[in-house]
């Protein structure tokens, strides 16, 4: 399974960065992924929903590390790159209105 597109949204907060879509094989898209600045970093979050009890269950994720590693570095490398381009200029870093 190959990643075919990454979307990238970003956002001006304290800890969310950014919102990310991704497709792989040109057919199958998982939107909501979330770019957070955490304590540790920068990492991905997988889209997830509020459980009854107040806790919160992933609704896509990989099933294996390998997976959920390949997904974060090409999610982060696009963050980068799309900070890089609002730094520039070329974009609005708070557009907000990208549908992913």
């Amino acid at each position: 399974m190959e990643i075919t597109e990454v979307r990238i949204s970003l956002r001006d907060d304290d800890k969310l960065k950014a919102f990310a879509s991704i497709t792989f094989d040109d057919c199958f898209v998982v939107r909501g992924l979330k770019i957070i600045e955490g304590a540790q970093g920068t990492f991905v979050a997988m889209p997830s929903r509020r459980r009854n009890d107040g806790t919160y269950q992933d609704v896509a994720h990989p099933v294996n590390n390998e997976m959920r590693q390949k997904i974060e570095a090409r999610i982060l490398s696009e963050y980068a790159r799309e900070r890089a381009r609002a730094e520039a200029g070329e974009i609005s870093a708070l557009s907000g209105t990208d549908d992913l």
